[in-house]
């Protein structure tokens, strides 16, 4: 007699408790869940971020190994959406313009001992842009020159010194 009056008197409270358990741990776990998969997006944009530098840095360096450095002539798109090799078409390209500076032939006095009596110092701008997935984009430039005899008249074209 004293069991059966001992289960009538409780009223369900392990229930409640036990519920409320289970909510909060299922709340927990949906919070995992989605800290878990913005964290992944976050690392794919830093990869595609980094994957558009180095599409960058390659357009760069074809750049300097390609470019026809002429300081008579205006900016020179030589790369226009190339694709990066060894990725999958349409994903990482890369943009490059070789532009020369607007102190074009200026003089600059020899070094002693130097044969010549002076040199010219003509300075071009390669920029570069790399893009990749999700709209990842990076623009990178790279400044250099040429050193060449001064020629106080029309400054000779650089074909094929790319590089120096």
């Amino acid at each position: 007699m004293r069991n059966t009056r001992a289960f009538r008197r409780e009223r369900g409270a392990a229930l409640v408790v036990g519920m409320i358990l289970l909510l909060v741990l299922t709340l927990l776990a949906v919070s995992g869940m989605n800290t878990a998969s913005t964290e992944l997006v976050m690392t794919g944009n830093e990869q595609f971020q980094e994957n558009a530098f180095q599409a960058a840095e390659m357009g760069i360096e074809q750049g300097l190994a390609n470019g026809d450095f002429n300081p008579g002539t205006a900016a020179e798109a030589l790369y226009v959406g190339v694709d990066v090799p060894g990725t999958p078409p349409n994903t990482d390209e890369y943009s490059t313009t070789i532009t020369p500076w607007p102190a074009i032939n200026s003089p600059m006095p020899a070094m002693w001992g130097n044969r010549w009596n002076s040199f010219s110092t003509f300075h071009f701008e390669v920029q570069s842009t790399g893009v990749s997935v999700r709209n990842a984009t990076m623009t990178n430039t790279q400044g250099m020159f040429v050193i060449a005899p001064f020629d106080p008249g029309t400054p000779p074209p650089l074909a094929g010194v790319g590089g120096l």
